[in-house]
């Protein structure tokens, strides 16, 4: 074989390596990568099916119950507009309380409940994700204006 020819033989495998391995890494990124969705997200069926995501939001006060085996948990999480019922099992993180903000990671089951493989609390009192904040603060201007209507328009 001419040198031109291993030359080009060469940069050709090169490229095949370049590009198997960007490939590989891609796919481990679209495999690992979890997206945030709120409650009023999940309502609406804009989550995706059968593949892990968060869903962040408050935990409804007095939505918190405990199974008998001691690591299952159920409770509610809201965004103000819709909620959302969780089930969690295993131990809960010491800051996860009742009207404090939370994040879960899991799946949504056929049965509208978000089954929760991992939940995080927030870290002190001025901490919540900003999109989970974003999408409370759009919920509760949702609600307003839709109050402010049915109050405007029984007139």
């Amino acid at each position: 074989m001419k040198p031109r020819h291993k030359r080009i033989a060469m940069i050709a495998g090169g490229l095949a390596a370049l590009g198997a391995a960007a490939a590989f890494v891609l796919a481990a990124f679209q495999e690992n990568l979890v997206f945030f969705f709120t409650p009023t997200q999940v309502e609406a069926k804009e989550v995706p099916q059968g593949r892990a995501f968060r869903v962040g939001g408050m935990v409804v006060p007095g939505s918190v119950k405990r199974q008998a085996d001691g690591v299952t948990v159920q409770f509610v999480v809201t965004d103000t507009a819709k909620n959302v019922p969780v089930v969690f099992k295993g131990i809960l993180p010491d800051l996860f309380r009742e009207g404090k903000g939370v994040v879960t990671q899991g799946k949504l089951g056929g049965d509208g409940i978000f089954y929760a493989s991992e939940v995080l609390a927030k870290h002190d009192e001025n901490y919540m994700p900003p999109a989970a904040a974003d999408a409370i603060k759009q919920a509760q201007s949702t609600n307003e204006k839709a109050t402010h209507t049915l109050i405007g328009g029984s007139k």
